[in-house]
C-alpha cells in the first residue's frame, strides 16, 4: 500500500460561502481521483479576516465537511490563520496499490482522449464577479464545480486508463500539454466535440475570460496548431483555467467502448470522446 499526497486552497470565486467550501474541497480531492487512488482523511486550510462575522467561517467548513463526508474522506483537523482576504482549501491523503497508479507519462498513439466535465467555469465565475452572468449559467457552473470525480475515478481505474490529469487552472490544453510532454507524444483535438457549459459563448463575445486564461493562451503558442477559421473566443474557451474540472483520460482505443458505457452506468453527466493521441512532438492540433 502506498500514500498519495495533494495540497489546494484558493480564495472565494463564488458568493456562498457554503458553495464556496464545497468547490475547494471536491477541487483539492480531486488530484487524488485523478492518480486512480482513494482519499481517506483531510486537514483544513484557512484563511479569514477576523472581522468578517464568524458563521461565513462555519458555512465554508460545513461545506467543505459535507462534500468531504460525501466522497468519504474524514476531515482530521487543519489550521486557521488570520487573513486580509478568505482562503479554503484542504490537504489530502489518499491511499493507492503501488504499479496501479494513472499517472501523466504513459499516454499512448492511438489512445483516445475522454473527458467527464464541461468545460466553461472561469469564463463564467468571473463574469459572475461582474454581475454579468444569468442566475442558471451560474448555479450550473457551480453544479459542474462541486461534483466529486469519484465515480470517474472507479471506473478509469476498473477498466483501465494509460494517462489521466484532471483539469484545474492550465484549462484542457494546458493540462493536456503535461500529459504529452510526459509521454513524449501529440496530440488532435476536435472543437465540436468538447463539451462547454452553456452560456459561455455569449460571455466571450463580451470580452468575458479571467486573466489566468488570456495568460494560458499565451503561453500556449508553442504547444498549439489551430486550424484555420477557429475563432479567439474558441480559443480562449479551450483554455479557460479551471477550478475543479474532470478528469482528462487518455484510454486505449479497444477500451474506449467499455469505458463509455461504463462513465454513462455510474451517472456521470457529461463524458465525451474529445481527440486523439498521436505520434509525433508533444503538440496539439486542434480543428474544427
Amino acid at each position: 500500500m502506498a500514500i498519495v499526497q495533494t495540497l489546494d486552497f484558493f480564495p472565494p470565486i463564488v458568493d456562498s460561502p457554503y458553495e464556496f467550501g464545497s468547490i475547494a474541497a471536491a477541487n483539492a480531492i480531486s488530484d487524488i481521483y485523478a492518480m486512480g487512488g482513494m482519499p481517506i482523511i483531510a486537514l483544513n486550510i484557512l484563511g479569514f479576516p477576523s472581522n468578517l462575522p464568524k458563521d461565513i467561517l462555519g458555512a465554508i467548513l460545513k461545506g467543505g465537511y459535507d462534500k468531504a463526508r460525501e466522497a468519504g474522506v474524514i476531515v482530521v483537523g487543519g489550521h486557521t490563520i488570520d487573513d486580509e482576504e478568505p482562503k479554503y482549501g484542504m490537504a489530502v491523503t489518499g491511499i493507492i496499490e503501488p504499479g496501479k497508479q494513472i499517472t501523466k507519462s504513459e499516454a499512448k498513439p492511438g489512445d483516445v482522449l475522454i473527458i467527464t466535465k464541461p468545460i466553461g467555469t472561469g469564463i463564467i465565475t468571473t463574469a459572475a464577479k461582474q454581475g454579468i452572468a444569468d442566475n442558471a449559467t451560474i448555479q450550473k457552473a457551480i453544479e459542474v464545480m462541486s461534483s466529486l470525480n469519484h465515480n470517474a475515478s472507479d471506473v478509469m481505474t476498473k477498466i483501465g486508463a494509460n494517462a489521466c490529469t484532471d483539469i484545474t487552472g492550465y484549462g484542457l490544453i494546458g493540462h493536456l500539454g503535461s500529459i504529452l510532454e510526459a509521454s513524449s507524444v501529440g496530440a488532435k483535438l476536435t472543437l465540436s466535440d468538447i463539451p462547454m457549459i452553456d452560456g459561455i459563448s455569449g460571455l466571450l463575445k463580451q470580452g468575458i475570460a479571467p486573466g489566468g486564461t488570456h495568460n494560458n493562451l499565451l503561453s500556449s503558442q508553442d504547444l498549439v496548431n489551430w486550424s484555420s477559421g477557429i475563432s479567439q473566443e474558441s480559443k480562449l474557451s479551450l483554455c479557460d483555467a479551471q477550478t475543479s474540472g474532470g478528469l482528462l483520460m487518455s484510454v486505449p482505443s479497444s477500451k474506449s467502448d467499455d469505458m463509455m458505457r461504463e462513465l454513462l452506468q455510474a451517472g456521470v453527466p457529461t463524458i465525451a470522446i474529445i481527440g486523439e493521441i498521436v505520434e509525433g512532438p508533444a503538440q496539439i492540433q486542434v480543428v474544427k
